[in-house]
C-alpha cells in the first residue's frame, strides 16, 4: 500500500500546501505586528502576539496531511513552508533597508515597525517552527501505528503538545533569552504554549471532519510503518 502511495498523485495534497503556506506566512508577517491583552474572566488580563490566534491552524493542516498521506508528504509541506519563511524574511528585510523616497519618508518608521524583525526573532520564527512541525509530524505517525489508527484525538492533541512545546521553547529563548528577565520569558512562553495547544483541542471536531472527508476522496489511509524519519530529505 505504501509503495503504491508514493507513486500517486492526489486531489487535494496541493490544495493543502498551498493554504498551509499560506497560513504560516500570515501569521509569521502579520501576527507579530501586534501584541494584544485580553482579560478573560476567572484568570484576568492575558497579553499575546497576535499571531498565536492563527498559527496553530498550520499544526491543524500538519496532522490532516500526516494522518492522510504520511510523514514523508507532510514533510515536503514543512520544507516548503520553511523555503518560504527564509524567502519572507530576506525580502522583508531588503525592502526595509532600501532607502525611501522622498514621499515616502515619513512613512518608514511605520514599515520598520512593522515588518522589520531582529536576527534573533527571525531566526527563532524559522527554527522553531521547522522543528516543531516535524516533530508534530512524527509524533503523530508513530501514534498512529501504536493506536492502530483508532482514536484520533489522542494523537491530534498528543502530537500538537509535543510539537508547540518544542515550538514555544525554541523560539522565545532564542529570539528573548537574555532580553527578558528569565520569570518574564518563562510565564509568556508558558501561556503561548496554553493557547496553541488548547486551540488544538477546540478545533478536534473539525479535524475529524477534514479527515474522514480526505480519506474518503482521496482514499488513503497512510501508516508509516517503512517510512524514513529523517527530517533532511524530500524523498517519499
Amino acid at each position: 500500500m505504501n509503495t503504491t502511495t508514493k507513486l500517486r498523485q492526489f486531489k487535494y495534497y496541493d490544495l493543502i500546501m498551498g493554504a498551509y503556506v499560506c497560513v504560516l506566512l500570515c501569521a509569521n508577517l502579520i501576527g507579530p505586528a501586534k501584541v494584544s491583552t485580553v482579560t478573560i474572566p476567572l484568570i484576568g488580563d492575558v497579553t499575546f502576539m497576535a499571531g498565536v490566534l492563527f498559527f496553530p491552524i498550520s499544526y491543524l493542516f500538519g496532522d490532516v496531511l500526516t494522518e492522510v498521506y504520511g510523514y514523508a508528504r507532510d514533510r515536503r509541506v514543512v520544507w516548503t513552508g520553511f523555503a518560504a519563511l527564509v524567502f519572507a524574511a530576506v525580502m522583508s528585510t531588503v525592502i526595509v533597508a532600501l532607502p525611501p523616497s522622498v514621499g515616502w519618508q515619513d512613512k518608514q518608521t511605520a514599515v520598520e515597525t512593522i515588518f522589520g524583525s531582529t536576527p534573533r526573532i527571525i531566526a527563532g520564527s524559522i527554527i522553531a517552527f521547522w522543528s516543531g512541525s516535524l516533530v508534530n509530524s512524527y509524533v503523530l505517525a508513530k501514534m498512529k501505528i501504536w493506536t492502530q489508527g483508532r482514536w484520533l484525538w489522542t494523537r491530534t492533541i498528543g502530537s500538537t503538545m509535543c510539537g508547540e512545546l518544542v515550538d514555544s521553547v525554541l523560539f522565545y529563548y532564542i529570539a528573548f533569552y537574555g532580553v527578558w528577565s528569565m520569570d518574564q520569558l518563562v510565564a509568556v512562553t508558558a501561556t503561548q504554549y496554553v493557547l496553541k495547544t488548547s486551540w488544538e483541542v477546540v478545533m478536534t471536531p473539525v479535524t475529524y471532519r477534514l479527515v474522514a472527508r480526505l480519506k474518503n476522496a482521496e482514499r488513503e489511509d497512510y501508516y508509516d510503518r517503512d517510512t524514513d524519519f529523517t527530517p533532511f530529505t524530500l524523498k517519499l
